[in-house]
């Protein structure tokens, strides 16, 4: 039987496993040998918490962190943290003396971009580190490879930047035909030995780690891997382990008489008087509003599956198979209850999308809340108050 509590909020949060993040952390290393790891926390740290998460993998030895814009790296500030933080993605000549004063690692692809950020470095008297993409392939983001050797010459005359590294994004990593990485590779190998003065070279993402990690050179950059899944199309046999779980309470219990129907477009009718559970999230909180009359949660180790169209805040379920389920009960929505589970993977795969946009899809407004050893380390919320039952809210003993 579940533990019961009456919280003083919405009683719905994400717990963060933070062992099962040592141990992927751990896993990724071994195949990565003596290359530095920036890990990518982009994406509120593929919806687990940026913050949190990149604390304690600081804590488990990393070297750097990835984001993807200028706002991300300053939340990363802000909450104190002080590590090397590569922002990969493009950012606007006018954020220039935002990144000077935030001392983070800029990705330039672009002379305009160079220019901007040599004057905010030079006004305020310091030598600003970047990294420039090479466009291999990817046709995304990024210079092709001529103008890319081109703009490294030139910042190279820029007395107040500071090339440090280079990189490029693979378009295919993960399938099984490695042509075309490999392709990627050699194209950029060549810039890399028309600019020999720079030294820190990263092209391996997770697919690259695990499957070539002949390619990590002086950097990784593990990202969904840390988090527990592999891209699609990749084998699943690997022992990685999911670190986030979410979950809420039963809110209330509904008695439906046979040939009701329940939320909105009446879209589920039930064919027996039904016991339908009323579940605090919705698909402003990340659920899948595809799911509608398709998933299932968790309650008291039994899938019971949701009826009726998601809501923005709310999600029925029908419980009637499981009589001694109570207003309280947990309800594992992604994650693991007794012999049961729900991954991220099999909603990508019900909704046909991807398991980086069910984690990443994790709303804001659902507190992560990080365990670790079975205690409950810290809480990123925008609720404060939220940490006052946290510890109620998530009882370690029955499930």
């Amino acid at each position: 039987m579940a533990e019961t509590f009456t919280p003083s909020g919405r009683p719905l949060w994400a717990e963060i496993d933070l062992d099962a993040l040592a141990y992927n952390l751990r896993f990724l290393k071994a195949r990565t040998g003596k290359a530095q790891i920036a890990a990518v926390v982009k994406a509120n740290a593929y919806g687990h918490g940026a913050v949190g998460i990149s604390r304690f993998l600081l804590e488990e030895g990393v070297d750097a962190l990835a984001v993807v814009s200028t706002e991300e790296a300053l939340q990363l500030r802000r909450a104190g943290i002080t590590a090397p933080i590569l922002v990969m993605g493009p950012t606007p000549p006018q954020d220039a003396p935002h990144l000077v004063e935030l001392e983070v690692i800029p990705t330039i692809a672009s002379y305009e971009g160079a220019l901007a950020l040599a004057e905010a470095a030079a006004q305020r008297g310091k030598v600003q580190p970047v990294h420039l993409k090479v466009d291999t392939g990817l046709n995304r983001f990024g210079l092709p490879p001529n103008e890319a050797v081109a703009l490294a010459q030139a910042i190279r005359q820029m007395a107040s930047l500071r090339l440090e590294g280079l990189f490029t994004h693979f378009a295919s990593a993960e399938e099984g035909d490695k042509d075309y990485t490999i392709d990627q590779f050699r194209h950029f190998m060549n810039v890399c030995l028309q600019i020999p003065w720079v030294n820190l070279r990263h092209v391996a993402n997770t697919a690259t780690i695990i499957d070539m990690p002949e390619l990590c050179l002086e950097m990784a950059r593990p990202g969904l891997g840390l988090y527990g899944y592999l891209p699609p199309g990749m084998a699943a046999s690997l022992d990685l382990r999911p670190v986030l779980s979410l979950k809420a309470r039963l809110m209330r219990i509904i008695d439906v008489p046979a040939g009701q129907t329940v939320s909105y477009g009446r879209t589920w009718q039930a064919q027996r008087p039904s016991r339908v559970g009323l579940v605090p999230c919705g698909y402003a909180d990340g659920l899948p509003r595809a799911l509608s009359n398709r998933g299932w949660m968790l309650v008291r180790g039994q899938r019971a599956p949701i009826v009726g169209r998601i809501c923005m805040d709310m999600t029925l379920i029908d419980i009637t198979h499981i009589p001694h389920a109570q207003v309280g009960d947990e309800v594992v929505i992604i994650g693991r209850q007794g012999e049961e589970e729900v991954s991220a993977e099999h909603i990508a795969f019900l909704c046909d999308t991807i398991v980086y946009e069910v984690l990443s899809g994790i709303g804001p407004r659902v507190p992560r809340v990080f365990i670790k050893g079975g205690q409950v380390k810290a809480i990123e919320t925008f609720a404060p108050a939220f940490q006052q039952y946290a510890t109620t809210l998530i009882p370690r003993g029955r499930s």
